[in-house]
């Protein structure tokens, strides 16, 4: 795969010595990797984690906390939908069918330092299909719910993809690209893919509006936090202000009433009405006892937080928010990513 000139600069600065100690995500103190961890190699180029040579999009507050919660047994239901959640150092993702149980159902494996996750509708259940970024393979992966093998491979040149959204409307997939702020458009989920170059430098996740709209977080020439728009029909990026601070970007989604952003740093989900270039806060939704929530999902009624500070899942009332209420357990190995389908 392509190595970004941001990843030959951290290993050049690693050559010699340790591999990148790193500094912390507010510019203090150094925080060292920890044996603890299970995850060699690992520092920061400034806000971001970099991880055996590829940049990842968990903040990584507390790089030796790896310690589960306990799965709160009292929410089990009827079956609804399928849940998955991906697990970048372990290249798999786990299956569930919260809330009928807590433990995972079965896994899906060889999804090369898997990351982002999305699937057919803008928020709530997708039907059938979901994606995959396989960061390590510069390529996203197409699955059917309950399968095991990819469905559907498209590759990109242009670097390393970690989210991806698809607007349900048209079918187009778009994955972001976190070295260089781009973002890869495959129309109707086919081809070859067409780049767009973001005013990002690094691009986190992505998500579409109902009117298809497209958002995409990340981070600016200023190592700021930075939230663009790619309006329906139009060829050119927008910078939004935000009417609050976002400190370390995390999933875009629409929720079916606001445009929402998960900030890692804060623990909590933020929901916007966007007006020109202007985002109002209108909504927080707090995840209470996460440790680092990275791409979210928004079901009905909740959200899935895949924590790479616990390793675990955890899900939480949505909007309501506040403490965990039920905590999947399976074979966790770094959890970056959620979504929710039906067969």
């Amino acid at each position: 795969m392509k190595i970004s000139s941001l990843v030959k600069y951290a290993l050049a600065v690693a050559t010699g010595a340790a591999l990148l100690a790193g500094c912390s995500n507010n510019g203090g103190s150094s925080v060292a990797p920890s044996a603890a961890t299970g995850m060699s190699g690992i520092g920061h180029i400034g806000r971001t984690v970099i991880e055996h040579g590829l940049l990842v999009t968990a903040e990584h507050p507390n790089l030796g906390v790896r310690g589960p919660i306990s799965p709160d047994k009292k929410h089990h239901k009827k079956k609804k939908a399928d849940q998955y959640i991906s697990n970048f150092s372990g290249s798999s993702l786990d299956e569930f069918d919260y809330p009928k149980s807590d433990a995972s159902i079965g896994t899906i494996s060889g999804v090369t330092d898997a990351q982002g996750e999305c699937t057919n509708v803008l928020y709530g259940v997708g039907k059938k299909t979901f994606w995959v970024t396989a960061s390590g393979s510069d390529a996203i992966d197409e699955f059917d719910v309950g399968g095991s093998s990819p469905i559907k491979t498209l590759t990109t040149s242009a670097g390393e993809p970690v989210g991806c959204a698809i607007d349900p409307s048209t079918g187009d997939l778009v994955g972001t690209i976190i070295e260089n702020g781009e973002v890869v458009t495959w129309a109707n989920g086919t081809g070859t893919g067409t780049v767009s170059q973001t005013p990002l430098i690094e691009a986190f996740f992505a998500g579409f509006d109902k009117s298809g709209n497209l958002y995409v977080d990340g981070f600016n020439s200023g190592d700021v936090f930075a939230l663009v728009e790619l309006k329906k029909g139009s060829g050119s990026w927008e910078t939004l202000s935000t009417s609050n601070t976002v400190e370390f970007p995390g999933q875009v989604q629409f929720d079916g009433t606001y445009v929402t952003v998960n900030d890692q740093d804060a623990h909590a989900i933020f929901g916007y009405t966007c007006s020109g270039t202007t985002c109002t806060l209108e909504q927080t939704v707090a995840l209470t006892g996460s440790s680092d929530c990275d791409q979210t999902w928004i079901a009905k009624g909740y959200v899935i937080c895949p924590d790479a500070g616990n390793n675990d899942g955890e899900i939480f009332k949505y909007p309501a928010g506040g403490s965990i209420v039920a905590t999947l357990t399976g074979s966790f190995d770094e959890p970056l990513a959620a979504s929710a389908e039906a067969k």
